[in-house]
């Protein structure tokens, strides 16, 4: 510290440092909050992309899993809703992940912190993953994806 105060006391008497430039603050590395948001925002990053629709292998690991039980749930109330409800499960689970990714992306990109409008986000969600729903069922539709026969009756 006092090495430092020598070296901008010098540097003054020489001249080449402007008075101006020794009376500005040092700047704070990096806060503990801003620090905190960011590990939020990448943790809530990684569980969005865990749900989303973007990694191919999650649907096993994660979106079925949670899609069954919602269905069974729904199945409590009646048995006839467990197929429409893991459906519903399923394309749920999809938007809470891109939810998630925008949220956390958000907290670890963004410089200035902004109001967040929940309102935006869950549109934004819910039409990217319709438009994502039914390009994938486009694609089925047309055969230039291959469905695998789940109930087929041989």
């Amino acid at each position: 510290m006092e090495n430092a105060k020598q070296v901008i006391d010098e540097l003054s008497r020489v001249g080449e440092v402007g008075s101006d430039l020794l009376q500005q603050p040092v700047q704070e590395g990096f806060s503990i909050k801003v620090w905190l948001k960011k590990l939020r925002g990448g943790f809530l990053l990684v569980l969005g992309f865990l749900l989303s629709p973007l990694s191919f292998w999650n649907d096993l690991f994660f979106n079925l899993p949670i899609a069954y039980g919602f269905g069974y749930l729904c199945s409590w109330l009646n048995p006839d809703l467990l197929l429409p409800c893991a459906i519903a499960g399923y394309w749920l689970s999809n938007i809470l992940g891109i939810l998630l990714m925008q949220v956390g992306a958000v907290d670890v990109f963004q410089e200035q912190p902004k109001e967040h409008n929940l309102k935006k986000q869950l549109l934004t969600g819910l039409v990217s993953s319709t438009v994502y729903s039914l390009v994938i069922l486009a694609l089925v539709q047309f055969n230039i994806l291959q469905a695998p026969v789940l109930f087929s009756g041989n």
